[in-house]
C-alpha cells in the first residue's frame, strides 16, 4: 500500500494570513500540525520552503526537522540558497521542484531534460549530504530518462492534469480524457520503475480522486497537502489524515481482492 506524506504548507498559509510580518509565531503552528498528522497515521511530513517564504519559513523548517518523528521531506528549488539549507538540516529526502513567484502552488513538473548538467551537480551535493533526492516531474518519458541520467533516486509524478480531468468528468473514470491521463501516469511510472527509481505521485489529490492513483502498480508514496488541511478545518488534522489513509487503503484492498479473484 502506498505510504502517505502529508504536506503541511497551508497550515502555515493560515498563520501567515494573520502574522505575515511576525517571526513565525502565532497560530496555527505547523509543528503541532505535524504532530497531529503523525497521530493520524502520516508516514511522512512534507514542507516547501519557497524563495518568497509565503508560508513555511526558515524557523518552521528548523523546528520541524527536530520534532518530526517520521520521514521529513523537504521540497525545494534548485538554488544555491536552498541547497545550503538542505545540506545543513539534512532532511530524509529532498525533492526538487520548479518554482514561480506568481503561481499559487507548484504548477507543472521540473524540466530535468532541459538542465541536466546543472541538476547533476545539485543532486550530487544533496546526496553527499546524506539526502535521498527526488524529482517532481510531469508524466513524460523524456523527463524520466533525464532523471535517471541525472542520478535521482525518486521520481514523483505530477498528478495535477489527472485531477483536473477527473473533476471535469465528475469523477467518471471511464471518460476518455480521464483514462488517457491515467495511462500517461502508468506509462511514466513503469519507466521510473524500470530505471530502478522509486515511484511517488502527488499534486491536487483529494479523498475522492486519490483512489485511482493509489491503486496504480508500483506507487511507493503519495504526497497530499491541501485536501487534508482543508478537511482538517472541519474534523481536525488527525482525523483528516486518518480518512485519507483509509481512502488509500481501500483502493489497495480493492486491487488485492481483484487479483485474488483472477487467481480463482
Amino acid at each position: 500500500m502506498p505510504l502517505l506524506s502529508v504536506n503541511i504548507d497551508h497550515v502555515a498559509t493560515v498563520r501567515q494570513a494573520r502574522y505575515r510580518a511576525g517571526p513565525g509565531y502565532g497560530e496555527p503552528d505547523p509543528v503541532r500540525a505535524a504532530h497531529e498528522a503523525e497521530l493520524g497515521g502520516a508516514d511522512g511530513i512534507t514542507v516547501h520552503l519557497r524563495e518568497d517564504r509565503r508560508h513555511i519559513i526558515d524557523r518552521d523548517v528548523e523546528r520541524l526537522r527536530e520534532a518530526v518523528r517520521v520521514r521529513f521531506n523537504f521540497e525545494m528549488a534548485a538554488t544555491d540558497q536552498m541547497i545550503e539549507i538542505a545540506r545543513r538540516i539534512k532532511p530524509h529526502s529532498a525533492m526538487l521542484v520548479p518554482e514561480g513567484r506568481q503561481e499559487v502552488t507548484t504548477e507543472g513538473g521540473l524540466d530535468v531534460y532541459g538542465q541536466v548538467q546543472r541538476l547533476t551537480s545539485v543532486v550530487k551535493q544533496l546526496r553527499d549530504a546524506g539526502c535521498v533526492v527526488s524529482a517532481f516531474i510531469d508524466a513524460d518519458i523524456v523527463q524520466v530518462e533525464a532523471a535517471e541520467k541525472v542520478g535521482f533516486s525518486i521520481c514523483e509524478i505530477h498528478t495535477g492534469p489527472y485531477a483536473a480531468k477527473f473533476e471535469a468528468a465528475g469523477g467518471d473514470l471511464t471518460r476518455d480524457a480521464v483514462f488517457e491521463e491515467l495511462e500517461r501516469i502508468v506509462t511514466a511510472g513503469n519507466a521510473v520503475l524500470h530505471a530502478g527509481m522509486r515511484l511517488n505521485a502527488g499534486h491536487a489529490l483529494n479523498h475522492t480522486n486519490v483512489k485511482a492513483i493509489a491503486a496504480l502498480p508500483g506507487v511507493s508514496e503519495l504526497h497530499i497537502g491541501h485536501a487534508i488541511v482543508s478537511r482538517a478545518i472541519y474534523v481536525g488534522m488527525r482525523q483528516a489524515v486518518a480518512e485519507m489513509k483509509h481512502a488509500i487503503a481501500s483502493a489497495h484492498e480493492a486491487v488485492e481482492m481483484g487479483h485474488e479473484h483472477e487467481e480463482d
